[in-house]
């Protein structure tokens, strides 16, 4: 039982910061009960967005292309983060570092190439041809 009320007392910070949060959450969800709005009108339940009424359906039909071209941002801007961490520990990571680095920068390269090759980044596609006639 001692050990317990040790580790409590090393770590009495972080106790006090968890009931410090739960004290907060359950502030918030009780200040929203109390003082939300409780009115069912006949326009509560409609989409209402920048102060104009929606109409038609929500549901578009996306190319597959903008989810492509999201996904390659995210992997990229991921990449480039990791090489900012490494640009500012450059001095402490020394040659090693710079060798990993310009491995990691090459790989990305090879990504970037093979998917230029296969034409991931075209937008649009070119028309087929169709064969002649004769």
């Amino acid at each position: 039982m001692g050990s317990g009320v040790d580790a409590l007392s090393h770590h009495w910070s972080v106790a006090v910061f968890v009931l410090v949060v739960l004290g907060v959450c359950a502030a918030m969800l009780g200040v929203s009960a109390l003082t939300g709005g409780r009115s069912a009108g006949r326009a509560r339940n409609e989409p209402f967005e920048s102060g104009i009424v929606s109409v038609g359906s929500a549901r578009l039909r996306l190319p597959a292309k903008f989810y492509l071209v999201a996904m390659f941002f995210v992997i990229f801007d991921v990449e480039a983060l990791f090489l900012y961490a490494w640009a500012v520990s450059l001095r402490e990571s020394g040659w090693t570092g710079f060798v990993e680095a310009t491995v990691f920068i090459l790989v990305l390269l090879a990504g970037l190439l093979y998917l230029w090759r296969i034409g991931a980044l075209r937008w649009h596609v070119p028309p087929r041809r169709r064969p002649r006639e004769h």
